[in-house]
């Protein structure tokens, strides 16, 4: 049980006027040494104690919809409170993201994204939000690769063979994307930089509708975000490689760009827990520890896995600097290709 009173100093009435000031001070300050100590303390260890927001900023039934959903339950389970899922699409998680920053930082709204949000967001959309000071990583969730897939009666069945088929017609083939700026436009482009070939990027309102021209033949090829795997198996649609520093566990024939002569383009997509600055740090922890709990549990992989999303749980040490080196590469591609939302 708590002793309040050792927090104080005992009256004396025998103490010469000198040194019953000084020992005034000292109880003084002793006591907001307590009172410091004591506030963050009783405020964290009975965290949580009452429903945990997370706020998704892309519209039900996408990725990142689900994984929040998925991930719901046990993460309820891990910490006693329920964790209420709130859609708040818009401007590619930046409507979200902009209500998570202004959110009180007690733990008790988070926000599950891309960290695109984090990494091209800001260098995309004027005004830019400052999301690197007002949101703060805590835990990856899961990695998706990536995959280049091309119409069937594509004339070129590797990435050395599309890279030559391309630099032969400068400006005829096309690549689709789910929208300019998202991860898929991004990656087509610094795939279009280190294959120094003259692409038209044909952006669409979601992966979806980008897949079906694929399929009627409309576009060339694009960077599938792990949607259209049905198709590939059915053989509407052929994978020539993937995105990243592994070979896919959903396709592990297909190789890397990187095996395939195509070096620097590693970008898949990353997917995360985000806090408000200035969260408590053990609230922090305590949240990254319930996520990777979950996210070992066989029925939450299975999940993910049909999401083509890996469950890789990164802390938040190595989140952010994962963070960091992707905005990194953004930075340097998105300034020299002119790329902008305009």
């Amino acid at each position: 049980m708590l002793n309040l009173f050792a927090c104080t100093h005992p009256p004396s009435t025998t103490i010469a006027p000198q040194r019953q000031s000084r020992r005034r001070a000292v109880g003084l300050l002793a006591a907001a040494v307590c009172i410091t100590w004591l506030t963050p303390a009783a405020a964290q260890t009975d965290w949580p104690n009452k429903p945990i927001r997370m706020v998704v900023g892309f519209p039900a039934g996408g990725t990142t919809d689900v994984m929040a959903r998925v991930a719901a339950a046990p993460l309820r389970d891990a910490l006693g409170q329920p964790v209420v899922i709130e859609n708040r699409p818009g401007a590619s998680g930046n409507i979200a993201a902009s209500e998570v920053m202004r959110a009180p930082a007690d733990g008790y709204t988070f926000m599950i994204a891309p960290i695109s949000v984090r990494t091209a967001n800001p260098m995309l959309f004027k005004p830019a939000l400052d999301i690197e000071r007002g949101m703060t990583p805590v835990v990856s969730m899961g990695y998706a690769q990536l995959y280049l897939v091309a119409r069937k009666d594509l004339k070129a069945d590797t990435p050395q063979q599309l890279q030559a088929l391309a630099q032969a017609s400068p400006g005829q083939l096309s690549y689709g994307s789910g929208g300019a700026g998202t991860q898929m436009h991004l990656v087509g482009e610094l795939f279009k930089q280190q294959a120094q070939v003259d692409v038209i990027h044909v952006p669409y309102r979601g992966a979806a509708p980008a897949m079906q021209d694929i399929l009627g033949g409309q576009i060339d090829y694009y960077f599938d975000p792990a949607s259209g795997f049905q198709h590939i198996r059915e053989g509407k649609a052929k994978l020539l490689a993937v995105t990243g520093t592994h070979r896919s566990s959903f396709f592990p024939e297909a190789p890397t760009l990187t095996e395939a002569g195509i070096e620097g383009v590693e970008l898949g997509n990353w997917f995360g827990v985000f806090a408000p600055t200035n969260t408590p740090a053990p609230i922090i922890q305590r949240m990254a520890d319930a996520v990777k709990t979950t996210m070992a549990l066989p029925a939450v992989q299975r999940s993910f896995s049909e999401l083509g999303v890996e469950p890789i749980v990164q802390d938040t040490t190595t989140f952010s600097a994962t963070i960091n080196a992707e905005a990194a590469v953004l930075k340097q591609l998105i300034e020299t290709r002119g790329i902008s939302l305009e």
